[in-house]
């Protein structure tokens, strides 16, 4: 019974992550849309990061998923992929790091670099096993800004 309430209290936790009154975008925004309260954002939330689909959503800009800001879908997408990502960029490569790189418009050319930068900043962006998808968002954001290659998709 604790683990069960130790569940839905992390579930709504992690749901409460999200800026504004919804739960990102994927297949649960869609289905809870117009519905509002604890209840609704819990469910939307949970079903998003359970179906793992807002990777699909924030790449091909559907299931909800604004793709005109990509510092913002950067920031929701290392969010919800956080230990993914971690691991594809300590490799130099992986899907979740490809999304990544699709998710800021880093172009097809540029993407082993892309991959290679971050991989040669891993420290950077993960200090310590604590660090934060903020902490991680913040400084991919700024090693990207000021690689002479990479800078013209921060403007």
């Amino acid at each position: 019974m604790k683990k069960i309430i130790a569940g839905v209290a992390l579930t709504f936790a992690s749901s409460m992550a999200f800026a504004g009154s919804d739960a990102g975008c994927g297949v649960g925004t869609m289905i809870f849309k117009g519905q509002s309260g604890v209840g609704p954002h819990v469910l939307a939330a949970t079903t998003n990061g359970t179906l793992g689909n807002q990777t699909f959503g924030m790449t091909s800009g559907t299931l909800g998923c604004d793709t005109s800001k990509p510092i913002q879908s950067m920031a929701m997408f290392m969010d919800n992929n956080i230990d993914k990502i971690a691991r594809d960029i300590s490799r130099g490569e992986g899907e979740n790091l490809e999304a990544l790189a699709v998710i800021l418009g880093i172009e097809a050319k540029d993407r082993a670099h892309f991959s290679a930068l971050l991989q040669e900043n891993f420290a950077t962006i993960f200090p310590s096993e604590d660090a934060t998808a903020t902490t991680a968002t913040d400084a991919v954001y700024n090693i990207i800004k000021s690689d002479e290659v990479l800078s013209q998709y921060m403007s």
